[in-house]
């Protein structure tokens, strides 16, 4: 049948998770598709003021995405502008450091071990022959680009990923978003577009893709992407006049930081599997009614996968579903969570865990009108 299934697969990943400032829940199902190719971050104590969340949903497989869920967040931790508070900018390059770190010998071995099984043994095995050794990799800072063997002429990828992350400090929230991943704020019951998505049909996208030499056909880039920004896609990244930014696809987010206020209720982080089913004000108003009624966050996320899956594939609902529930403490449930020790991340099905309790998980698998930016919701109304 395609590139579906006969039957969709509706057993859900699900995680639940606390930290000083928020509460999360997340759910991730495969649906009709074939593989899974969606991935996710969620880690609610990044460090003692920060909260880091992600979805990142594949295209032409699962590797480009399970490979940011990895490494996006610690390399948003290793800037320097994070040091400094800058957390826009840390995030911008954290985005672009993902398709530098995807080339030569390092980064195929990481995404063959990431991506499909044949693949995936061929990339331990590398790791055990052409891995540099500690100390060599203690000399070279990090030690990413150390190693040597077959693939160090390795280009990048040709599949991708779309990334959509927010990042919370006090009554700071910061979205990156490279792709039509998107990212919602509900404020006193109404949907806010904090990013937007990145399609074709957007002027200023287009104008890019152009002067890099690309092309639009049947709202496809080049005739095969539907999407104008997302890390990997390297063949598409080829033009060596041009900056990373100015290439026909671009891996560099759209920020877009907002102040916090009281009346902000919760944040929804989704991949188009959502998207393409619900409005923002209609997933929105959807977890507001199912609030009332679940016992966790996570359950309000399957009840949201569950109303989008098709009744049978094709078209709208059989796409990978990603979505990552994040409500916002008032100050004195923050007082109240601060005081006593951090809750960990509570894994309910299958979800990988970082070593610091907090939950790095990979999947086995306002939208605003062209050309303003995302907007910021006004802080009352």
């Amino acid at each position: 049948m395609g590139t579906y299934l006969s039957t969709p697969k509706t057993e859900k990943q699900t995680a639940d998770g606390e930290g000083a400032r928020v509460r999360y829940g997340l759910a991730s199902m495969q649906g009709w598709r074939t593989t899974m190719e969606d991935a996710h971050t969620a880690m609610p104590q990044l460090d003692e003021r920060t909260s880091f969340f992600a979805v990142f949903d594949g295209h032409g497989g699962k590797a480009v995405a399970k490979f940011c869920a990895k490494h996006l967040h610690m390399q948003f931790l290793r800037s320097a502008a994070y040091c400094s508070g800058d957390l826009a900018s840390s995030a911008r390059k954290a985005f672009l450091r993902m398709d530098e770190m995807m080339k030569g010998q390092r980064g195929w071995r990481e995404l063959a071990e990431l991506g499909e099984k044949g693949p995936k043994f061929t990339g331990m095995l590398e790791s055990i022959i052409w891995s540099p050794k500690a100390g060599d990799a203690d000399k070279l800072g990090d030690g990413w680009h150390s190693e040597e063997g077959p693939h160090s002429d390795f280009s990048g990828p040709t599949c991708g990923s779309t990334a959509c992350v927010a990042i919370i400090r006090n009554d700071q929230l910061v979205v990156a978003n490279a792709g039509d991943s998107r990212c919602v704020i509900s404020r006193k019951g109404r949907a806010h577009d904090l990013s937007r998505d990145h399609k074709p049909e957007l002027q200023s996208e287009k104008e890019r893709i152009e002067n890099a030499g690309g092309y639009i056909v049947a709202g496809r880039v080049n005739g095969s992407l539907n999407l104008t920004r997302a890390i990997g896609d390297m063949e598409m990244k080829e033009n060596k006049l041009l900056p990373a930014e100015k290439q026909t696809v671009s891996a560099e987010p759209e920020v877009n930081t907002v102040t916090l206020s009281e009346d902000d209720e919760f944040i929804v982080l989704a991949c188009d599997g959502i998207w393409d089913c619900m409005s923002s004000q209609q997933v929105v108003d959807f977890v507001h009614e199912k609030l009332k009624t679940e016992d966790s966050l996570s359950a309000v996320c399957e009840k949201v996968l569950d109303r989008c899956l098709a009744p049978e594939s094709g078209g709208e609902g059989c796409d990978n579903m990603t979505m990552i529930l994040v409500v916002l403490k008032k100050p004195t449930d923050s007082a109240a969570t601060s005081s006593s020790e951090q809750s960990p991340v509570t894994p309910t099905k299958s979800a990988a865990t970082a070593s610091s309790e907090q939950s790095a998980v990979t999947d086995e698998e306002m939208r605003p009108s062209e050309p303003d930016a995302p907007k910021t919701p006004s802080s009352s109304k």
